[in-house]
């Protein structure tokens, strides 16, 4: 059988469970798991290796009505992805009442089949490890009756139940070509992306009950020593107010030490190098309305 190539788009609702489904697909962490909506604010490239052939996942931001210049360009990274997909992958939390969000999906993958009508589209229902088994062919059956699906297919992206039958119809669906990305890469996104990635996660899991959605990380160096294999990085968490500030910070600088020991560990995991991290807490206001800033934050993404 001759190798095979395509790209999927990995879209839906925000927390529906996009990054833990990539991550568990290439079996390494491209993409930062959160429970906070939004998570995901790039367009994030995974690249499954495989003798089938090669698939390029792109895990993008969830699907919302975008109320800042932030959303706005998560956005856009949502619709550039459903635009180039050969797959358009609509993962669904199973467990969650359909609602007002999920009508929009709906309509968006809809206006977008004109643009890019050769796409196949499915849907992906994750968490049914936690649905009532009689709750998942009724479900079945109302994303049938959109007409816009070809394949639904019931997975548990946590547990990896279905997700080897899921990779299996991707490989058959895709056309035959040759790898677009080297075979030795499972991600194209540059090691300073990871940097404040990883950051940006333990700053979510720790601070989740005090801030809402408002931290932003910005590597300003990187310093890589090949000789020795050591890493400077130096980098600055961005919130919106300075009891925010306080809240990252901690008592006597408890939260950022915090932070910075889980990040420094686990990115020595994944770079394959010993780290040293210094991490600063900065206030901006605005910064999800501040285009020269949100221009800084982003890395390339091809």
């Amino acid at each position: 059988m001759s190798a095979r190539f395509g790209i999927t788009a990995l879209v839906g609702r925000p927390n529906a469970g996009k990054s833990t489904l990539i991550n568990r697909i290439l079996g390494q962490k491209v993409s930062i798991v959160s429970s906070k909506p939004q998570t995901t604010r790039n367009r994030i490239v995974g690249i499954l290796n495989d003798p089938r052939g090669q698939i390029a996942f792109l895990d993008t931001p969830g699907i919302h009505r975008p109320l800042h210049k932030l959303n706005v360009r998560m956005m856009d990274h949502v619709r550039s992805s459903l635009s180039e997909a050969d797959v358009i992958a609509l993962i669904i939390d199973a467990t969650e009442e359909f609602g007002k969000g999920d009508q929009f999906v709906i309509d968006l993958l809809r206006d977008e089949k004109e643009r890019n009508p050769e796409a196949k589209r499915f849907v992906i229902l994750n968490k049914i490890d936690l649905l009532k088994k009689q709750k998942l062919l009724p479900l079945m059956e109302q994303y049938n009756g959109y007409g816009i699906f070809d394949e639904i297919v019931p997975i548990s992206a946590s547990k990896g139940e279905g997700v080897e039958e899921l990779i299996a119809l991707l490989f058959k669906t895709v056309a035959p070509g040759e790898a677009v990305y080297p075979k030795e890469d499972y991600t194209t996104q540059p090691e300073r992306f990871f940097a404040s990635e990883i950051v940006r996660e333990k700053v979510l899991i720790h601070t989740s009950e005090e801030l809402p959605y408002t931290t932003a990380v910005s590597v300003d160096r990187f310093e890589e020593d090949d000789e020795t294999h050591f890493i400077k990085i130096y980098a600055t968490i961005v919130v919106e107010r300075d009891s925010q500030k306080a809240i990252v910070i901690g008592k006597q600088g408890s939260m950022i030490k915090r932070i910075g020991t889980e990040a420094r560990v686990e990115l020595e995991a994944i770079l394959g190098a010993k780290v040293f991290l210094d991490l600063h807490v900065a206030v901006h206001e605005r910064w999800r309305e501040d285009e020269r800033f949100l221009g800084e934050l982003e890395w390339p993404l091809h």
